[in-house]
């Protein structure tokens, strides 16, 4: 994947705060492919419906 779709400093922090761990690198490369294909998702789901714009309906959280 040549994008990093998440915030890597945020995701961590949150990590660390929730839990006193650390977080892998292939952390950061799995949320970034889920928010990826969460996104293709819902832009094929607004397509369907004729829209320009992706809305919260469009993103199913089932799709990760």
């Amino acid at each position: 994947m040549a994008d990093t779709l998440v915030v890597t400093s945020k995701v961590k922090k949150f990590i660390k705060e929730k839990s006193q761990m650390n977080t892998s690198a292939e952390t950061i490369d799995i949320l970034s492919k889920a928010i990826e294909n969460l996104c293709l998702k819902g832009i094929e789901s607004a397509k369907a419906d004729g829209r320009k714009t992706v809305m919260a309906r469009d993103i199913i959280i089932d799709h990760i």
